[in-house]
């Protein structure tokens, strides 16, 4: 490895110690279901998100749901010292990336085939807590 991509590497692992994030990979549902239960959550509080995925009808919330809860996880043991309920967490970023597509054949009339694209999904969710906001309306 050369002296800047090993300089490069050391800068994105020194950025990536603040972050806490989860990666779900290779999930077997197509990115653009996934996409639509992902926009739902973008920038909401975590309570509102989490409450969001429990009660969504949509097959790809339960996944999201235990990526979330793994993305917090790993929020509290990197701030050991800070409470979950004074931290206003909320969902920096999220995002889905095509994962690989399995493909396979189905039979077809006349002797001939059809392709079937079994695609998957990667889905990285990064979790911060928001400064508190004080109410001087009371």
């Amino acid at each position: 490895m050369g002296a800047r991509k090993r300089e490069m590497a050391n800068r994105l692992k020194e950025e990536r110690k603040d972050k806490a994030m989860a990666v779900l990979r290779n999930c077997p549902s197509s990115p653009r279901k996934m996409r639509l239960v992902v926009d739902q959550i973008r920038g909401k509080d975590v309570n509102t998100a989490l409450n969001i995925l429990k009660f969504s009808p949509k097959h790809a919330s339960k996944d999201v749901h235990k990526l979330l809860l793994s993305a917090i996880a790993n929020w509290k043991s990197k701030n050991e010292g800070i409470r979950l309920e004074d931290a206003n967490l909320f969902v920096k970023e999220i995002f889905v990336d095509q994962g690989r597509t399995l493909k396979r054949i189905r039979t077809a009339p006349q002797g001939r085939a059809h392709r079937i694209r079994k695609r998957s999904n990667h889905v990285t969710v990064i979790v911060d807590s928001a400064p508190a906001i004080n109410d001087t309306n009371n």
